[in-house]
């Protein structure tokens, strides 16, 4: 196939611009196939909020104009965001593999945490090709629960500041094994945008490596790929005889267009993309696309999160960035021979306004203070698979239900840090645990699985009812684990890229 497709039949359809979708597309681009990527969001542009931690956290100025319902049908603000490059314009550019044990089946405090259908020896070549692909600083040597790498880190770790330079001290002075967090940062090119964090602000001037700024924007360097944006696709349609996908339909400047594409890649995120599924319904699948199993919009995780903020009124600071190193002491086992608890990395330094957001009632001069003498945390305990923890859509609307699961690990895990950030210096040590509003690291509702009695997805994320659908975002994953999901996405999108390309691409 080549880009000689006409221009509403192209060869590939890309719904959404993503961690999964933009490296879906670059991916395929050397294909020559005429590629399309539909984006509802537009590209960030530069602004003057871009580096406000006031408008960012406070204000919510870059926060999405929607609303979706919970499992209490209570209407609430979704922390999603539609620009070309997704939710990873405001992601912390932690790009870690998941640990070979991840794919393994696991015992938890609350559950286990199930196989996947394929190895962590499967996926390991592409996590190195995803991080070339993004410019993955670290360092493979001093994390203790670090996989297999077949290839090196390109670059060196980002450096740390003197601060958590004497903090990661500290830390192996009580026998633990803090490590570089593998970061898609390049540090100069980020600080001449302003001496701010790089978690959770906006990637509008580049150094952060995201979705955008990687993937999308090595797949545009080849004229066969084509990005629509303002694009929100609105339902996918059958053959009359309910197998391919015949046609994209979308909404465009309140006009409504339609694609025929012969591949259609679905990348609108976890949530979105088994709401879509769901909205698709026809005679032949009145439960949805691609939902045999019934397990679309299931299976819903998102992981146990607490921030903590370890406070040492005698040691003010200059942090600017902070988030460079993590803890997975905890990752495999509680240290002590008991079930796992959880992943530990710092979170981007945190400021008043940041406080504020939380703490409405503080004087900002107080809640500043206190930030110039803290340290900041961000805990993560693996959320389990639940077939009742699900996405669903009401009058076209998106209704998330999210059942926590494996709380009692992470109330371990938030101990167990509280324990060790006093133990290096820190006399008082606060938390707060994120609500059930926040889809951070949303994945699981598509679940790819050898059976598709079980599974709407094979283990190349193509769908078992319908043989030119793939879905490729963190839907697939199985399991969270209790690390950041970015890469593995990419690397699965990569693999993913390589089977079509040789599959179903090839001349």
């Amino acid at each position: 196939m080549t880009a000689a497709a006409s221009s509403d039949r192209p060869d590939v359809v890309i719904i959404g611009s993503g961690i999964g979708g933009a490296t879906m597309a670059a991916a395929l681009a050397p294909t020559g196939a005429c590629i399309v990527i539909l984006e509802r969001g537009e590209r960030m542009m530069p602004g003057k909020n871009d580096r406000s931690s006031r408008a960012i956290f406070r204000d919510g100025f870059f926060r999405p104009k929607e609303s979706w319902l919970d499992g209490d049908g209570q209407s609430f603000n979704p922390g999603n965001y539609y620009y070309v490059g997704g939710n990873s314009k405001f992601f912390g550019a932690v790009l870690t593999r998941y640990r070979e044990e991840d794919f393994d089946e696991l015992q938890h405090e609350d559950g286990v945490s199930p196989a996947w259908p394929i190895t962590y020896a499967e996926l390991e070549p592409w996590y190195g090709k995803a991080e070339v692909l993004y410019g993955v600083r670290g360092s493979a040597g001093q994390d203790p629960t670090e996989p297999p790498h077949s290839s090196p880190y390109a670059h060196p770790p980002v450096p740390d500041e003197p601060a958590i330079a004497d903090v990661r001290k500290r830390l192996e002075e009580k026998g633990l094994h803090p490590f570089s967090l593998p970061l898609g940062v390049d540090l100069a090119a980020w600080l001449k945008g302003g001496a701010t964090p790089w978690d959770a602000f906006p990637n509008s001037a580049g150094g952060k490596m995201d979705a955008e700024t990687a993937a999308l924007a090595f797949a545009l360097t080849h004229p066969n790929v084509t990005l629509v944006t303002g694009a929100k696709v609105e339902r996918l349609e059958t053959a009359p005889d309910g197998g391919r996908i015949e046609a994209v339909h979308f909404e465009r400047d309140g006009t409504s267009e339609t694609l025929r594409p012969n591949l259609v890649v679905l990348s609108a995120g976890a949530i979105n993309s088994a709401a879509l599924l769901l909205r698709s319904a026809d005679g032949r699948h009145p439960a949805g696309l691609a939902n045999r199993s019934d397990q679309v919009g299931r299976n819903f995780m998102n992981h146990n999160a607490t921030a903590m903020i370890a406070f040492d009124p005698r040691r003010p600071h200059g942090l600017v960035y902070q988030k460079t190193i993590g803890l997975n002491d905890f990752y495999l086992s509680d240290g002590s021979g008991g079930k796992p608890l959880g992943n530990v990395q710092l979170l981007g330094k945190i400021d008043g306004h940041i406080l504020k957001a939380n703490i409405a009632l503080a004087p900002l001069v107080a809640l500043d203070w206190m930030a110039k003498r803290s340290t900041d945390w961000y805990l993560m305990s693996e959320d389990l698979p639940d077939p009742e923890s699900r996405v669903t859509v009401k009058d076209g609307g998106i209704v998330l239900n999210w059942r926590r699961s494996n709380m009692r690990a992470h109330e371990k895990l938030v101990a167990k840090m509280r324990d060790v950030l006093r133990s290096i210096g820190y006399p008082m040590v606060f938390h707060r645990t994120f609500d059930r509003k926040t889809p951070s690291h949303q994945c699981g509702t598509v679940r790819m699985g050898l059976d598709p009695a079980t599974a709407p997805l094979d283990t190349f994320c193509r769908a078992f009812d319908h043989p030119n659908l793939f879905v490729v975002d963190a839907s697939f994953l199985p399991t969270s684990a209790a690390v950041n999901p970015a890469l593995t996405i990419a690397a699965q999108a990569l693999r993913v890229g390589d089977h079509i390309a040789s599959r179903e691409l090839a001349a």
